[in-house]
């Protein structure tokens, strides 16, 4: 049997991947940043367990990576950081996206448990 916080863990994974693989290589400029947060933000919060996302892309960085006259680069994870907070039974898992050593690595932060589906 598969215990809330499993399941917790395992519906942050789904979003992760879902979250970075649907929206890496989208066209970004700094004028765009806040709009595209808010879309990622509210197209992953649509599915199930999920509570709350957060998306901070890095307007600084962004206007670094445009190398061409277009004035737009691609979404990657090197511009962007990411919290989520999952909920499933009596667990909520805490969870981040962000750079380390080079890498945007995707980590659970913390997992709550009341007591009542662990």
């Amino acid at each position: 049997m598969v215990t809330d916080a499993q399941q917790a863990c395992f519906e942050a994974g789904v979003k992760f991947g879902s979250l970075y693989h649907q929206f890496a290589g989208t066209p970004v400029s700094p004028d765009s940043t806040r709009s595209l947060e808010t879309a990622i933000a509210e197209s992953i919060e649509n599915q199930p367990y999920c509570e709350s996302v957060v998306v901070a892309i890095d307007d600084d960085a962004v206007a670094d990576d445009i190398a061409h006259e277009n004035g737009y680069t691609e979404l990657s994870g090197h511009l962007m950081e990411v919290e989520m907070r999952i909920e499933h039974g009596g667990t909520t898992v805490h969870t981040r996206m962000e750079m380390e050593d080079g890498y945007p690595l995707m980590k659970l932060v913390e997992v709550e448990a009341d007591g009542g589906g662990d």
